[in-house]
């Protein structure tokens, strides 16, 4: 017992500026000849990985990563990819091959179907490459390009097949920009999505985020989203928003390091007062006092009702606000871009119940929301935590008060992309999907959380008192909780004032009496 109080107080003390040091690799996979090639596709190279790592293609295709799949413990609602709309590109079912271009294996061009069974659908490389030179082309359904191919369409730009021998002759553990690869572009583009996500993690400077800079701790995604049999630890769709175990050690572990206190404990500051807000205030909540701070911005505002237009040619139209940042799109429609944005707070147990491509929705009260994050100022597992609050505008079923699943992306004529025609893009979607559709639609408004936990400053860039205990306060609207110097009762006030004034003409008085007297005795 003695020695894990011990260990847990260094843990507790340890320089947070300190470089985690990763261990070398076991194997030299340059010596491997069955990675020496050649290989017609990346596929061959996963025939060659699993021929040593012979458990590893069943680890993958138990985890989410694979099948796009969760089944939320206390909702019960069945969750993932294939499931759930959000208020980027909508669904990402009926839009394959490209939304499975994020798809961590080979071939799965049909959502309707799981993914594919064998094991050398497995995607090693973009979880393993080393070199930076594996991408997975974005229209490919998880396959890199084997030819020469054009992208973006239109630039002239052309991308080169990769060298599949020296790629694997280099795998090692994942870094930053493996996991980057498809979740710093989830949305459609870089840091579209989760606003404390992007590019600029790749590298990014201390005061940026001090965990994962090579001048801080030099984290990888996995020092604190810990794997087991490759499954990842840590989800949006149940946050640990409360972490009460502390720090992670063996044997006294719950085989996840995604959270703070995990590292930090639940008492990690020095002045007492500080620990006093832990109870009440996710760790997020003032050391991100902004997401999108990299130099590169996040999509605030995502208004699909406005997608089609064309200009007098009858050619798709793109404008730039003054920022230079895409605002309008015939594809997509309108947009709105931030930097360094002040979170939305909230009330937060970790639970997160989404709308239902087959839910009735309350349209006549909008907006409508994507998702619902619980909990509140009673709820003894809840703390504050920051979010992105994305909103936007996107179809509905005006008969069936439903969302619609939107078909957007591929080749034939009934894609938006490809037509600029909604209600053909929307039956198209309802026949591929199977999902009903009465042919008349409209758009709702909607908003959607996304947690912030990631881009984390210096303590020394943290939020100041006075940032929460002020007039214009961060936490300005939050429920449940008296903010010293912000909150204020009407009755409260009143007596603190005549306090005041009583104690001020106790004084006055006092001196009054004193100088009355005082003068009687000279006299």
């Amino acid at each position: 017992m003695s020695m894990l109080v011990a260990v847990l107080m260094l843990a507790a003390t340890f320089p947070a500026q300190a470089a985690v040091e990763h261990a070398p690799p076991t194997a030299d996979h340059s010596k491997f000849r069955s990675l020496e090639g050649p290989f017609e596709t990346a596929s061959d190279v996963t025939e060659a990985c699993v021929k040593c790592h012979t458990e590893a293609a069943g680890q993958i295709k138990a985890t989410t990563h694979w099948t796009w799949l969760y089944k939320h413990a206390e909702t019960g609602q069945a969750l993932g990819k294939n499931q759930v709309i959000n208020s980027f590109c909508g669904m990402a079912i009926t839009n394959e091959p490209r939304c499975t271009s994020c798809h961590a294996g080979y071939g799965w061009n049909d959502m309707r179907q799981p993914p594919p069974e064998a094991d050398s659908a497995v995607d090693c490389l973009v979880c393993h490459d080393t070199t930076g030179d594996y991408w997975k082309f974005p229209t490919l359904a998880g396959d890199p390009t084997y030819i020469p191919r054009e992208w973006p369409k239109g630039s002239g730009k052309i991308v080169q097949p990769p060298d599949l021998p020296n790629i694997a002759q280099n795998v090692g553990a994942s870094g930053r920009a493996n996991c980057g690869s498809c979740h710093f572009y989830g949305g459609g583009g870089d840091g579209i999505k989760h606003g404390d996500l992007d590019s600029s993690l790749v590298t990014p400077d201390r005061s940026l985020d001090v965990h994962m800079s090579p001048e801080g701790g030099n984290f990888t995604c996995s020092d604190c989203h810990t794997t087991w049999g490759h499954s990842v630890s840590g989800s949006r769709y149940q946050v640990n928003a409360k972490d009460t175990l502390g720090i992670d050690v063996p044997g006294h572990t719950d085989l996840s390091r995604a959270s703070c206190e995990s590292c930090h404990g639940g008492a990690p500051h020095h002045k007492k007062k500080l620990n006093d807000h832990i109870d009440k205030l996710a760790c997020q909540t003032c050391h991100v006092p902004a997401f999108a701070r990299g130099g590169v911005p996040t999509k605030m505002w995502w208004d699909w009702s406005t997608a089609g237009k064309l200009d007098a040619e009858g050619k798709p139209v793109t404008e730039y606000d003054e920022h230079g940042h895409l605002s309008y799109l015939s594809e997509k429609g309108d947009f709105r871009y931030g930097e360094n944005v002040v979170p939305y707070y909230a009330w937060f147990n970790g639970t997160v119940e989404y709308t239902m491509i087959d839910e009735v929705l309350d349209v006549e009260n909008p907006p409508l929301e994507i998702n619902r994050i619980e909990g509140g100022p009673d709820d003894p597992d809840s703390r504050i935590w920051p979010f992105k609050l994305m909103r936007g505008k996107q179809p509905f079923d005006t008969e069936r008060k439903t969302l619609l699943a939107t078909h957007v992306f591929g080749a034939d004529d009934s894609s938006l992309w490809s037509n600029y025609d909604w209600p053909k893009a929307l039956q198209a979607a309802s026949d591929m999907s199977g999902m009903p559709f009465s042919g008349n639609f409209d758009f709702i408004e909607t908003r959607m959380y996304w947690p912030i936990t990631h881009m984390v400053p210096p303590a020394d860039q943290a939020l100041h008192c006075g940032s929460c205990h002020a007039g214009e306060s961060r936490l300005a609207g939050i429920g449940g909780i008296y903010i010293p110097g912000h909150s204020s009762n009407p009755w409260l006030d009143r007596i603190g004032w005549l306090v005041v004034a009583l104690t001020l003409a106790g004084v006055i008085i006092h001196g009054l009496l004193r100088v009355v007297f005082r003068k009687r005795k000279q006299s």
